[in-house]
């Protein structure tokens, strides 16, 4: 990856962010003034935010059709009784 080579014989799709990280790391004091731009790198990488947001985004879409349903089956059972 850091040679800069990406699968296709291009440009890898993660190299600017690792060239920015790796200039911070030459320039920078102490590691830590370059966590920014390290959890940018990683990000490209591995994509741990976006899958997380993903999970978070699926699990409350699928909440909500749970709590569509139960709405309707309540009114459902609401029209029956009051049928009678």
């Amino acid at each position: 990856m850091a040679s800069g080579w990406g699968i296709t014989g291009n440009k890898g799709r993660c190299y600017d962010f690792w060239i920015d990280f790796s200039e911070c790391m030459s320039r920078c004091r102490e590691p830590k003034d370059c966590a920014l731009v390290r959890e940018d790198y990683f990000e490209c990488l591995h994509h741990a935010k976006e899958f997380r947001r993903r999970n978070r985004v699926y699990k409350e879409e699928q909440r909500q059709i749970r709590a569509a349903a139960r709405k309707a089956e309540e009114a459902e059972g609401g029209k029956e009784s009051s049928h009678h």
